[in-house]
């Protein structure tokens, strides 16, 4: 190549400076990076919050207060982190009052997740960077490429889960990971990590090629990791090396500040899997009893940027189910304050769903606390909501507010009868990355329609994305990340699924007179978007992005291309 000529990989650096100037327009945007998702961005919370006594106006918007009239509005008024006027006036500019002018920006309230594992996400090792958005191998190199441009020399970019191959590549090609040259063009002096689902497949650079190989684990000469126990020694190299506490704390902070450049200012944390410390822990495990710990130091330290509660995920196989005993001992359900607070039992009560799985069933019910399972399969919904009637025939759960997440193959049978205990449902539409017209749902239409509570969630970010606009994309099109229909006649429309994302899921948290909606007197969490949701074309759901994000009044993120 002469000296003239331009490379691909400086296209790609380019790009990536292009990508970052773009802001939330570009594919590689909603990664981490662009928008405000640094540690430093995350933690001095960009605009800073409101000062005390200060009000903040917002006006000139189009604001879907998702209150129980669907009123659209123009302006509003927050006050020591709540909404205190909703509608068209606001007080006239003065001292002690910030004003926004929104230009006709659309607004929702802040997006609650109500089933993912935030925490998980906040403790991978390395300089995690999601790939959920990314729908090329182009793509990939670009994200990656623009996050160094943010990162320490040499530090590891690694993206864990919350992807898939098969959004890599158009229609019609083989589904594939990234190449260890692919890599290399795009983050040649970064080591590299990418790791698929649970437990792999998995890729890397040059350079990590070279870190794993030093320590036995076997790589091709193309960078590919095998999927099981090889995927699981090079995610265990990492962890084991890379992740201190003030590594912890800084992966909160980013992860934190990944949602909220999506919008998403409230997660239900769904727990994980206990960590063995072995190559056979995956993407879902780590220690039970000390993963909360960076989150707890941020809170402590600088208050958190986003809204998280906490459920706790039990698997005792014996049928004393000894630590979820000790659990319903020694810790308080609902415990904390309106950014951090305890939950329920959950996904799992017990490992399995037979004797030992009822038994914690009854348990938590005597305890009185909520608890949450998941179905993927055509027949394990029946069984737990079968132990659900007969707990509560002995305890009484109507009030606990119990939930069966993920149902894919739900009946309507089964969905009347988890109504009539109280229960509702979690849905999630992770089929958008691998699904097939065999392997679809949820039946969105009919639980809609049923009328019992239902919200969404992500279930990210092992084997599904975080990014709410994805989900929604799915829920309302019926069309995969390929572009494939595979849930016909299940669609709902715009509005309905943004309702069981905001005000809807308030009942899961058990702040629905709190959350959800954009109504006085309610915690003040809305979403300034970059475009408008209720009238783009559907491809242009997935591309969504938060230009301003408020959590309790506070400017959380903004984004500083808006020009807002």
């Amino acid at each position: 190549m002469g000296h003239g000529e331009v490379s691909r990989r400086d296209v790609l650096r380019a790009g990536a400076i292009a990508g970052a100037a773009a802001g939330a327009a570009a594919v590689g945007a909603g990664a981490v990076g662009a928008t405000a998702a640094t540690p430093a961005a995350a933690g001095s919370r960009p605009g800073g919050p409101p000062g005390r006594g200060e009000r903040l106006a917002l006006v000139n918007g189009r604001i879907h207060t998702m209150d129980s009239q669907d009123r659209v509005v123009s302006a509003v008024l927050v006050e020591d982190g709540r909404f205190t006027q909703v509608g068209h006036d606001v007080p006239a500019p003065g001292a002690g009052l910030r004003v926004i002018n929104l230009r006709g920006r659309t607004v929702v309230p802040g997006i609650i997740d109500n089933h993912n594992h935030m925490v998980l996400m906040g403790n991978r090792p390395g300089h995690h960077t999601p790939l959920e958005n990314a729908a090329s191998i182009e793509d990939v190199q670009q994200t990656y490429a623009q996050r160094a441009q943010q990162i320490p020399d040499s530090a590891w970019i690694t993206t864990i889960g919350g992807f898939h191959r098969n959004h890599l590549v158009p229609p019609g090609e083989p589904p594939r990971l990234p190449t260890l040259a692919e890599l290399d063009e795009a983050v040649p002096d970064h080591p590299a990590y990418l790791s698929e689902s649970f437990s792999g497949p998995s890729a890397t650079n040059t350079l990590g090629k070279a870190f794993f190989e030093d320590l036995g684990i076997p790589v091709g000469d193309d960078g590919s990791i095998g999927s099981g126990s090889p995927t699981g020694q090079a995610t265990l190299a990492l962890r084991q090396q890379l992740l201190t506490p003030a590594e912890r704390e800084r992966g909160t902070l980013d992860a934190l500040a990944y949602g909220l450049g999506l919008g998403v200012t409230t997660h239900l944390d769904q727990g994980a899997f206990q960590a063995t410390g072995t190559p056979a822990d995956g993407a879902a495990h780590e220690d039970n009893f000390t993963m909360h710990l960076p989150f707890l130091r941020v809170h402590a330290d600088r208050g958190l940027p986003a809204r998280v509660q906490i459920n706790f995920l039990h698997m005792d196989p014996e049928l004393e189910v000894p630590t979820l005993t000790e659990r319903l001992r020694n810790a308080f359900p609902f415990f904390g304050d309106d950014r951090l607070r305890t939950g329920g039992i959950g996904e799992f009560f017990a490992q399995g769903l037979g004797e030992n799985w009822l038994e914690a069933a009854r348990r938590i019910a005597r305890a009185g606390w909520r608890g949450e399972v998941h179905s993927l399969s055509r027949t394990d919904f029946q069984t737990e909501i079968q132990g659900f009637e007969a707990v509560n025939a002995e305890f009484g759960i109507t009030d606990l507010r119990w939930v069966v997440a993920h149902v894919p193959f739900i009946t309507e049978e089964y969905v009347a009868r988890l109504d009539a205990v109280g229960g509702g449902l979690s849905l999630t539409g992770w089929r958008y990355l691998a699904g097939s017209p065999s392997s679809n749902g949820p039946p969105f239409r009919m639980i809609v329609d049923s009328g019992i509570h239902a919200g969404m969630s992500s279930d990210g970010m092992q084997i599904a994305p975080m990014n709410p606009w994805l989900h929604m994309y799915y829920a309302s099109t019926g069309r995969n990340a390929r572009g494939e229909l595979i849930n016909d006649g299940q669609q709902i429309s715009r509005r309905e699924v943004l309702r069981l994302y905001t005000a809807d899921n308030g009942w899961f948290l058990r702040m629905e007179d709190r959350l959800g909606s954009i109504e006085s007197g309610r915690l003040a969490d809305l979403v300034v978007l970059d475009r408008d949701y209720f009238t783009v074309p559907d491809e242009d759901l997935k591309h969504i992005r938060s230009e301003l994000t408020l959590v309790g009044g506070e400017i959380v993120h903004q984004d500083p291309t808006s020009g807002g």
